[in-house]
């Protein structure tokens, strides 16, 4: 009898022992993971906060197994794996469940980070019905779980959702609710942290929308800020005379008690005369601001016109005296394709707002054609291999025609014998395309990464290239309502991703 209680207490100690480990280890992977996300390695982040997941959950730490889950999550959709990414939720759910039925409570705390993470990516996919599902089940999580956190993240997390789908007064209410405890506790410089925090958050997500409107209520707010101070100053003087003149009216009527009562109305005078003053200076200081910021946007805008005519005229008048020189010179035929590059680049950058016109194509006749373009272009051996379904999708035909031929030419000139390109198209979403150029060739120097996008950040001899054909790809990228990146995760040579939204 006593061995077998021996032994029991030997497994008790020894299943303890193994759980304190597995939560050290836990802990380690954690720092480990959030490491590798401050440096910007989001793939060794991922896997490292998977291997922390399986640590917390093999220890029964629920709590920084969900947060480790959700961060999986959110760097798997960062990186558009949203099948893997709805997976790892449904995995976190499942251990918030046994949590449950462990502690017999629920823990709305721990579902409310699964369900902010589903909520980003349904708003990421553009997918309204879905997100604001998904919100509303959040904001009954907040308050289940009486969380004063929560709570605030929820208003945040409602703001950027709202300006995202384009509901600007749902954003403005959220935003006046997440300041108005602040604003009525009187404490404004906690009201000005709020909007900062606002600001950097729309930023962080790409929210345009949510940075343009958060900004500008923020700037009217630093200005209307200083009178209610001096409105609060008045208030407290206010009361500071009301309560010496209930004490005067407690003593008899003399001299020295009509005195206190001047020297009170002219502190008051004086206090409402600075008070009108300082809002003058406010309201002037708006209205100025606001002209200012119109004629800086009428400057610039200007300024573009300005630039894109004069760039248009030196090549107008260079135009004739290039076609006397002998075009078959390499320097010559360099320096024309320059020209027209620059004439592109200055062009795209002054029509960059207006909307281009798009019309329906059939994606694998579209790719089929741009691969009939590659015949002949390629080294022996290469093959070109088009991965596109027989659907349809509105598009501008000449510039997507632009990108993807020049996204395979270079794949084309890098690629050495017997290697392999692709032309890939992904639907990742109701509407967002993707086009995908990957070959297997030697891949991007690090060095140049940064700069790939960015027109004349490199001097080199313009016979070997004037570096302006991805920037005006790029360009053309966003006039489409798209992008142009380099997959950065993509390590065994180039890929290029083209994203548009519909």
């Amino acid at each position: 009898m006593n061995k077998t209680i021996s032994i029991v207490i030997s497994l008790l100690f020894c299943l303890h022992g193994g759980i304190v480990m597995a939560q050290g280890q836990g802990d380690a992977l954690m720092k480990k993971a959030q490491d590798f996300l401050a440096q910007k390695e989001y793939t060794k982040a991922r896997s490292t906060y998977m291997h922390a997941y399986n640590a917390f959950a093999s220890a029964a730490h629920y709590d920084k197994a969900t947060a480790c889950g959700a961060k999986v999550a959110s760097l798997y959709y960062r990186e558009n794996y949203y099948k893997e990414a709805f997976d790892m939720l449904r995995a976190a759910d499942q251990l918030i469940a046994q949590c449950e039925q462990n502690s017999h409570k629920a823990r709305p705390d721990l579902r409310y980070a699964t369900t902010k993470e589903r909520l980003q990516m349904y708003t990421r996919l553009r997918k309204a019905v879905n997100a604001k599902e998904q919100l509303t089940r959040l904001d009954d999580l907040a308050k289940a779980s009486a969380n004063d956190s929560l709570l605030t993240d929820l208003l945040y997390t409602k703001a950027s959702h709202y300006y995202t789908f384009g509901l600007t007064a749902q954003g403005d209410a959220a935003i006046n609710l997440l300041i108005g405890k602040y604003k009525d506790a009187k404490q404004y410089d906690k009201v000005i942290d709020c909007y900062q925090t606002l600001i950097a958050f729309a930023r962080k997500s790409g929210n345009a929308a949510m940075t343009s409107r958060t900004y500008e209520q923020y700037i009217m707010w630093k200005d209307s800020v200083r009178v209610l101070k001096a409105q609060d100053e008045l208030a407290a003087l206010k009361k500071e005379c009301a309560d010496k003149q209930a004490a005067i009216d407690d003593r008899d009527s003399s001299l020295a008690t009509r005195q206190y009562i001047i020297v009170a109305l002219c502190i008051l005078a004086a206090a409402l005369a600075v008070t009108l003053v300082l809002g003058g200076i406010v309201l002037i200081r708006f209205v100025m601001t606001t002209r200012r910021q119109k004629k800086a946007i009428a400057v610039a805008n200007e300024n573009i016109e300005l630039k894109a005519a004069f760039i248009r005229n030196i090549s107008a008048q260079l135009s004739p005296t290039l076609d006397l020189l002998d075009g078959a010179h390499p320097a010559v035929g360099a320096l024309k394709q320059f020209m027209t590059h620059v004439g592109q680049l200055s062009d795209l950058e002054a029509h960059l707002a207006e909307p281009c016109d798009m019309q329906e194509r059939n994606i694998a006749a579209f790719c089929d054609s741009i691969a009939k373009q590659m015949e002949g272009k390629m080294k022996s051996g290469v093959r070109l291999v088009v991965n596109a379904p027989k659907l349809t999708m509105p598009v501008n035909a000449d510039m997507l025609e632009h990108v993807l031929l020049h996204l395979l030419n270079n794949a084309a000139f890098h690629t050495p014998e017997g290697g392999k390109i692709t032309l890939d198209y992904k639907k990742r979403g109701a509407h967002t395309h993707q086009f995908i150029v990957s070959d297997t060739g030697p891949g991007i120097d690090a060095e140049l990464r940064p700069v790939l996008f960015k027109p004349f950040a490199r001097v080199a001899d313009l016979t070997q290239g004037d570096g302006l054909g991805l920037p005006i790809c790029a360009l053309m990228a966003i006039r489409m309502n798209g992008t142009l990146t380099l997959d950065e995760s993509y390590t065994k040579s180039a890929r290029f991703i083209l994203e548009l939204h519909t």
